[in-house]
């Protein structure tokens, strides 16, 4: 079973590095967001040099291994884990940095594309793209759709502006605006909540979805929104981005991993994907790349797996 979240606080990722990808983070919340990725330098420090493995590289298909290359599709607005760089086109973080490891270990590039979060699965399961890496929470729906490769645990965190101005209690929000980015775990989560004030004659919550995370932080920052609900190292890093503007309401909860997108009838790749996770899990590099981060200490997994039993975990309450 994958390791349980410890929790962090925000100053965890204050870094020397950060410098270029807070900067566009800034600009980005400020405007309407915000590591480092493949490329080696920004966010999370010096990607670790990673070499090709040939007995995990025998394991892609086929066509893949002809082509030489992966198609990733990614939300790029999910600092710190998937968003753009100071250039405004080169996608980092680290969900970039470790897919772009594994990739390595498969002998394979890596073409990172830009999409909206909701339309990632579909282009997994059309051909669009090979991958999906965009802080997929692995849950039954998806698993239902498609094939996901564990390789981190999170949970969801409350934030909201710097003294909770409105007075926000994450187990009572009846009545207030929150911000969540559509097609999120968080949507159902802040549904059930609306939906339980008025069995309880409150008034609903009103759920402002935004396309992107960036969007959704900004509402916050500029008091359009209440509070927000994001995964956890998302929350704490707009909040240590944004300087004083936010802070975190409450501890992470409903711990859950991650998973890579496969499509589902390609059980070939998906293994391949899961022993390079595993590969730089075991040799070290995994933990490496965390590190630069700031998210060594949460959520580290010591076993990748195709299609995990999270119903199992939900039951157990935790992932």
């Amino acid at each position: 079973m994958a390791s349980p979240i410890r929790f962090f606080q925000p100053g965890q990722f204050s870094r020397g590095a950060v410098a270029a990808g807070a900067a566009a983070l800034l600009l980005s919340v400020s405007a309407c967001g915000g590591g480092d990725g493949g490329g080696g330098t920004g966010e999370g420090g010096a990607t670790p040099d990673v070499q090709p493995d040939e007995e995990l590289a025998a394991l892609v298909p086929q066509e893949i291994r002809d082509s030489g290359t992966l198609t990733v599709g990614t939300d790029s607005s999910y600092a710190p884990a998937e968003f753009l760089d100071a250039d405004g086109e080169t996608i980092i973080g680290f969900d970039v940095e470790l897919f772009d490891a594994v990739a390595a270990k498969l002998d394979l590039d890596v073409a990172w594309e830009s999409a909206t979060f909701g339309t990632i699965v579909e282009g997994v399961g059309s051909g669009k793209y090979d991958v999906g890496i965009s802080s997929f929470t692995i849950n039954e729906e998806r698993l239902d759709q498609v094939n996901m490769v564990s390789y981190y645990n999170v949970g969801t965190q409350w934030f909201t502006a710097k003294g909770n101005p409105a007075g926000v209690d994450p187990d009572n929000a009846c009545g207030k605006t929150i911000a969540v980015q559509a097609d999120t775990v968080q949507v159902p989560d802040i549904e059930a909540r609306s939906e339980q004030c008025e069995e309880d004659g409150e008034p609903a919550i009103q759920i402002d979805q935004y396309e992107g995370q960036d969007q959704a932080t900004q509402s916050i920052v500029s008091g359009k929104s209440d509070a927000g609900l994001a995964d956890m190292p998302v929350a704490f890093y707009a909040i240590e981005q944004t300087g004083d503007k936010l802070e975190a309401l409450g501890e992470q909860y409903e711990a859950a991993p991650y998973g890579a997108v496969v499509n589902a009838d390609d059980d070939e790749l998906a293994e391949a994907i899961r022993a390079g996770y595993q590969s730089i899990i075991d040799d070290g590099t995994y933990e490496q790349i965390l590190d630069g981060w700031g998210l060594a200490e949460q959520g580290l997994i010591e076993e990748s797996e195709v299609n995990p039993d999270v119903a199992a975990e939900d039951e157990d309450g935790e992932a």
